[in-house]
């Protein structure tokens, strides 16, 4: 089954079971979906989905430290739960540990030892980004990354 079946099949799931939380989310990936392959004429594979569903999750997690700013515990609670909701549908996310292994292989493929400081930073988050994507977020990446130069 496609991710765009599962999202077709969870969402008539969610209305059945009235989970107005899921069935909202669902209903807006979708539609970032449908609107991506609206604008750019083409249909989107599994791998596509999966883009455009983490770029939701980084969307409601930018939004996230406004609202607890603000002092909008409830907005940051639906966020969370929406959040939540569309981890299902992305691949597993890598753990540091993880991470960490691959910044330093992409390192000595490089030539790139660790402590060499931020010229370097660049270069190796550029080889390291393709390696993990989908399955890490980019700010998991800088952490570790300037870590691992430091």
């Amino acid at each position: 089954m496609s991710l765009k079946d599962k999202l077709a099949a969870d969402f008539k799931e969610a209305m059945k079971a009235h989970d107005e939380v899921r069935k909202n989310t669902v209903n807006l990936a979708r539609a970032a979906v449908k609107q991506y392959e609206v604008d750019n004429r083409k249909e989107l594979d599994d791998q596509g989905i999966i883009e455009i569903l983490t770029k939701q999750v980084k969307m409601r997690k930018d939004a996230l430290s406004d609202f607890e700013k603000a002092g909008r515990t409830d907005l940051a609670e639906a966020y969370n739960k929406e959040i939540e909701v569309l981890m299902t549908y992305l691949p597993e996310q890598m753990t540091e540990a993880e991470i960490a292994e691959i910044v330093k292989q992409t390192a000595a493929d490089l030539g790139i030892e660790g402590g060499s400081g931020k010229p370097n930073f660049g270069k190796l988050m550029g080889a390291v980004m393709p390696k993990v994507k989908g399955r890490a977020d980019g700010g998991a990446v800088k952490k570790v990354l300037e870590e691992f130069l430091a």
